[in-house]
């Protein structure tokens, strides 16, 4: 007699113990530290990108070259306005801007172009004022009416329009200067000089020494008043006339001096 045993069928609980941890589930605590440091590194290296810079430079800036031949700046005016303080840094320190500021402070330098050259160079361009005017004695006048100075050995200004005048009207002075030189060309009379004073009040000086003091507003009129009365004018014996005013409505006074 066999006896037949029936297993019964048996079942599995399955708890949170026995589990094994999921892919997915690491990962949703990994991904938020890898951006918090991801964050951190870029924070770092935005608040310290100069200095990690500099520290690549071996050596500071120290030779330049020159993109085109200049008329009055020489390499002593150059190398002495590089090296004045703050000192040149290394390529990747070196504030470009800086370096454009330290050229434009020699007086006839106009405009800068700069940029650096890998390791330790410069590549430069300077554009130099063209002097049109000697302005008050001792400077000179640009074609775009900039005041500056140039040393005396390297320009000769014998022959420039000789020009005075408060220095924000420098433009003024030079326009006014052409168009009365024109004037006075077509009454067969020359210019030497022409100023502008505080209240824009304008004297002119003729090639023959004469003085006009031709005051504010139009002065072709007055120019005219002075060509039909200079014949009629009666010097004085051992006098020259210096000077004409035309700043009344109708005539002049006149003034002598010996000669």
């Amino acid at each position: 007699m066999s006896v037949v045993f029936h297993k019964k069928p048996t079942s599995v609980i399955h708890t949170s113990a026995s589990k094994p941890s999921s892919p997915m589930n690491a990962m949703l605590i990994v991904k938020p530290i890898i951006v918090l440091l991801c964050l951190a590194l870029g924070i770092f290296l935005l608040l310290n990108w100069q200095s990690i810079l500099q520290g690549l430079d071996k050596n500071p800036i120290r030779a330049y070259a020159l993109t085109h031949q200049t008329r009055f700046t020489t390499d002593a005016d150059i190398r002495g306005a590089l090296t004045k303080e703050p000192a040149l840094k290394g390529y990747f320190g070196q504030d470009i801007q800086e370096v454009k500021q330290k050229l434009l402070n020699i007086p006839w330098v106009k405009e800068v172009t700069a940029r650096k050259m890998y390791p330790d160079r410069l590549s430069i361009t300077l554009l130099e004022h063209t002097p049109v005017a000697i302005w008050n004695s001792h400077s000179l006048l640009s074609e775009q009416g900039v005041v500056f100075s140039l040393p005396k050995d390297r320009f000769n200004s014998r022959g420039l329009p000789i020009l005075f005048g408060p220095d924000e009207q420098g433009k003024v002075v030079l326009e006014a200067w052409t168009k009365i030189k024109r004037d006075l060309e077509t009454r067969q009379l020359g210019l030497r000089s022409v100023s502008m004073d505080n209240r824009g009040a304008w004297i002119i000086l003729l090639d023959n020494g004469v003085e006009l003091r031709l005051g504010r507003g139009d002065w072709l009129p007055k120019i005219d008043r002075f060509v039909t009365i200079f014949p009629e004018i009666d010097i004085p014996e051992g006098k020259m006339l210096t000077y004409v005013d035309l700043r009344y409505e109708y005539g002049a006074a006149v003034g002598f001096i010996n000669k």
